[in-house]
């Protein structure tokens, strides 16, 4: 008799019957090459570089344009091949943030030729753990499923790491482009996963997988006992995949955690602290590109879905146009939208009732997707006390006590209820039937803990 397999973390929402995904799921992905792209020197909230072109400069990809500044930030490299038109501040997703436009060469495209780390097993012994982490370090790789942190920060923990996650769960609905990759760049993925098990210093490396995505789980399985028969190749040992139910938010890292390793991060806490990193597989990917390919990260894998023409995956250099993506998927088909940075739980709304005029963002390393959805307006109700947040709240929370606490300006309340822990999934907002803003607050009521938080550490120093 079949049974249905038990999610190993609390709370959690199932938010789509799967339609979402194959909207997308079965489209291979697509290069894309604009006329110009516009590289911000913030790539992540926070992750400011200090931009080192000038305009009328000729730059070629990979050329490093930008220095870290800022503890989030990681550097920055030329997407393509080109002339530096101007050096500005421009406006991304209603802020102001100084950026490079670059204008493409015509002749400019991929190399046709695979290289061979893309078509087969690279033998791990000759590259030292040293190479690897200067190769994260230079090729400006950042976490490409989130926050877009620093990937080589997680990597010089100095806490003993037993285990690294690979995050290719990809439970944000809508979004396709992680499962593309592993589909499509099967060997570049396990040769990034193997480099950055080595770099970890871990006993054993697990890519993560919901069941959703059979194929992908299929594909990276018999490869990887493929590797285990080669004598001649080295560090693919003790690297698995391991398939986790479907469920919202499985691919939050102290989700992953709980769930594949039954550890729990402790509040305040990192995943390091119990002997744990988590890398998405897109990093994973980028790692094998840079340190086996001399390619730093300058491109991705985006998703461009919802309400369009035709919805698709589009392989892109960092600094895309949002609004050209959406032309190029023939353009939006209900007046009446939002436009979504990412996916719909956890993406931001950069726009409503767009009419295809306006500049919407530009594509950073961290940026996953693009989605079009129906504008529904639906007026907040007064909390009926029915504890449906408190259900759902992987981590425990209650969000509409801390919505009540943020509302009321007790920020003392909003410490106590541990508002600093929300992981801003937007399960409260999405199972709440009297549609209450609880994620915007419960975030804010965190953001705001938080900086008292910091606040209070600089007094005692």
């Amino acid at each position: 008799m079949w049974k249905k397999k038990i999610s190993k973390f609390p709370g959690g929402i199932h938010p789509t019957d799967g339609y979402d995904k194959l909207m997308t799921m079965n489209l291979p992905v697509q290069e894309y090459w604009p006329k110009t792209v516009t590289i911000l020197s913030e790539q992540s909230f926070g992750g400011t570089c200090r931009l080192l072109v000038k305009p009328k400069d000729k730059v070629k990809a990979g050329d490093l344009i930008g220095t870290a500044e800022a503890f989030m930030a990681a550097p920055l490299h030329a997407s393509v091949t080109g002339e530096v038109l101007e050096v500005k501040e421009v406006a991304n997703q209603g802020r102001k943030i100084l950026a490079c436009i670059v204008e493409r060469e015509e002749n400019q495209k991929s190399a046709d030729a695979k290289k061979a780390y893309e078509t087969e097993f690279v033998d791990m012994d000759g590259i030292s753990r040293e190479e690897i982490l200067e190769g994260i370090r230079s090729g400006g790789l950042t976490g490409m499923g989130g926050a877009g942190f620093p990937t080589h920060k997680k990597y010089e923990t100095d806490k003993e790491i037993s285990t690294l996650l690979i995050n290719g769960v990809e439970c944000e609905p809508f979004l396709t482009c992680d499962y593309r990759l592993m589909l499509e760049k099967s060997f570049a993925l396990l040769n990034g996963v193997a480099l950055l098990f080595k770099a970890s210093g871990a006993k054993e490396a697990v890519i993560c997988i919901e069941d959703n995505k059979p194929e992908a789980i299929r594909i990276l399985k018999e490869l990887l006992v493929q590797a285990g028969t080669m004598s001649n190749i080295k560090g693919f040992q003790n690297i698995r995949v391991e398939e986790l139910p479907t469920k919202y938010p499985q691919g939050g890292e102290r989700q992953l955690i709980q769930g594949v390793l039954k550890r729990e991060v402790p509040a305040g806490g990192l995943p390091a602290d119990v002997g744990v990193i988590v890398s998405n597989i897109g990093t994973a990917k980028a790692a094998a590109d840079m340190v086996l390919g001399g390619i730093p990260l300058i491109r991705r894998n985006v998703t461009v879905t919802g309400c369009v023409k035709q919805p698709g995956n589009y392989l892109v250099p960092v600094g895309t146009s949002a609004k050209e993506l959406v032309e190029l998927c023939g353009g939006v088909t209900v007046k009446e939208n939002r436009i979504i940075a990412g996916g719909p739980m956890t993406g931001p709304c950069v726009a409503s009732d767009w009419d295809g005029e306006e500049e919407l963002f530009y594509v950073t390393k961290n940026t996953s997707g693009i989605l079009v959805l129906p504008d529904s307006q639906q007026e907040e109700q007064p909390c009926i006390r029915c504890m449906g947040c408190e259900n759902v709240c992987p981590v425990g929370l209650v969000p509409c006590e801390i919505e009540y606490a943020f509302l009321e300006e007790d920020y003392d309340l909003c410490e106590s209820l541990h508002a600093s822990e929300c992981i801003a999934c937007g399960c409260c907002s999405y199972t709440c039937p009297a549609k209450r803003e609880l994620s915007v607050r419960t975030r804010m009521a965190r953001d705001m803990v938080k900086q008292r938080m910091r606040e209070r550490a600089v007094k005692k120093a």
